[in-house]
């Protein structure tokens, strides 16, 4: 089945991309061009779309380096993006057609970042299938803490204890628009001084995001009378809230106000969906777990989700012909 053309994406492929990361199955607004493309002085992007005749039926979001395509390695999660009404079999041969593509594009290797399946709206386990039988390997785990909020919440009573403490100490949250107090008096100083590294979003390129993605994208501060103590902004998908950015100051124990601030979260913000995302307690670059940030995700009653990372050889294309009859 050779009906299948792979092409690159460019500028003009704006529309019909977006539409498609509108409707597709396992797709949120993280692939849409507008986030995509806040950082593209940064990445050699080489998104791809695949069509039947004129009919987009995938998109894989991806940048290039060397000899390597990688689910673009500016997002959290990627992966092959499909429509809701995509069958197996011919999401065999629209895989197929990716490698073959990139093979005779002399890239030799796909690396595959797994969209975790919570932010999913239809199972879409396909492509994990697929690399198995062209003898792809995982090269990285994701241990993510996750709350199901369609269960009942298990909150400990440690965090319960902080969180009365700080409804006593009358904490105030507000959802603000202006960024510019939370990055550069909070969460700054905090990333430098504990990890001497720097957010992956500056607070110009957050601010831009959240004028694009109001919904998706918004911001909370915690105050002590007038003064800021703590600060969130997250991300908001169909299924899912996740904190992108959490920061406190000094009196953060004392006041509880972290805890005070999640509960929220979990409470109010996420109260009609299905999951709350705590994101990894590990150090992406050697993955040793940290105790004590993976006990305060399990005290609110987070439990586990695995992240799987791939990498296929792109000339193991002919392998899939191996499961077709």
């Amino acid at each position: 089945m050779d009906r299948y053309t792979v092409k690159k994406y460019n500028e003009n492929d704006y529309a019909i991309w977006n539409d498609f990361i509108d409707h597709a199955k396992n797709a949120t607004f993280l692939f849409h061009r507008d986030f995509m493309e806040y950082h593209k002085d940064r990445f050699e992007d080489y998104s791809l779309l695949v069509f039947d005749g004129k009919k987009l039926v995938a998109v894989l979001p991806a940048n290039k380096s060397g000899e390597t395509l990688y689910s673009h390695q500016g997002l959290t999660y990627g992966g092959l993006v499909l429509s809701p009404k995509s069958k197996l079999y011919n999401i065999i041969f629209i895989f197929k057609s990716i490698l073959q593509y990139l093979n005779v594009n002399k890239i030799s290797k796909l690396i595959l970042k797994q969209i975790p399946s919570i932010y999913c709206n239809y199972l879409s386990d396909e492509i994990d299938y697929l690399i198995y039988i062209c003898k792809g390997k995982i090269i990285m785990k994701n241990n993510i803490s996750i709350i199901s909020l369609e269960n009942n919440l298990t909150i400990s009573k440690s965090r319960m204890e902080c969180i009365r403490r700080g409804k006593k100490l009358n904490l105030i949250i507000k959802e603000e628009n202006n960024l510019e107090s939370f990055w550069n008096d909070l969460l700054m100083p905090n990333l430098s001084e504990k990890y001497g590294s720097k957010p992956v979003h500056t607070v110009k390129e957050i601010e831009f995001l959240h004028k694009k993605f109001p919904t998706n994208i918004r911001h909370f501060n915690v105050y002590h009378g007038d003064k800021l103590v703590c600060g969130t902004t997250v991300f908001i998908t169909k299924n899912v809230v996740k904190p992108q950015y959490i920061s406190g100051n000094e009196d953060n124990n004392m006041l509880g106000s972290i805890d005070f601030l999640y509960d929220f979260l979990i409470k109010e913000i996420a109260k009609n969906k299905k999951f709350f995302d705590f994101g990894p307690s590990h150090d992406s670059s050697d993955l040793h777990i940290v105790k004590g940030i993976s006990f305060w995700k399990e005290s609110f009653g987070a439990n586990s989700l695995i992240q799987n990372f791939y990498e296929v050889e792109t000339s193991n294309y002919y392998l899939l012909d191996t499961i077709l009859k």
